[in-house]
């Protein structure tokens, strides 16, 4: 299956760790939306926000992967599952479930995402954007 990896998730090392079968594919836009960061965790979540895109990593996962994802989301009770067509062909990403204000992320998690956009190769511009809560 496709998932769509925005966060900690996009650390390449860190996928792989979590699901050990997973296969980066490329750096893909999921527009209509913005990134932000919520919740006590002060975590990424992504929310509908017309005329905005939230950049992120396209992975290849297997069904023990998307297992793993969920226990580590803590699907169904923090994050749900959202769906999405790119290029014809359906992606899952999770998104959190109660919306609460902004959150600055800790600078440890902050590290992580910022490793991630290295790795998928993504302009941190849109991180900066998401970090000032435009």
């Amino acid at each position: 299956m496709l998932y769509f990896a925005y966060g900690s998730n996009l650390h390449h090392f860190q996928m792989k760790r979590r699901c050990k079968d997973s296969v980066y594919l490329k750096k893909i836009n999921l527009k209509d939306f913005r990134l932000t960061f919520r919740s006590k965790y002060r975590a990424a979540d992504i929310e509908p926000k017309k005329n905005s895109i939230v950049p992120g990593g396209l992975f290849d996962i297997s069904k023990s992967d998307e297992k793993k994802l969920d226990i580590y989301e803590d699907f169904p009770n923090l994050y749900k599952k959202y769906y999405f067509y790119y290029y014809e062909k359906k992606v899952m990403t999770y998104t959190m479930i109660r919306k609460s204000k902004f959150r600055y992320p800790t600078e440890r998690y902050l590290n992580i995402v910022k490793q991630g956009y290295k790795d998928c190769d993504i302009d941190k511009k849109y991180l900066t954007r998401a970090l000032k809560f435009l």
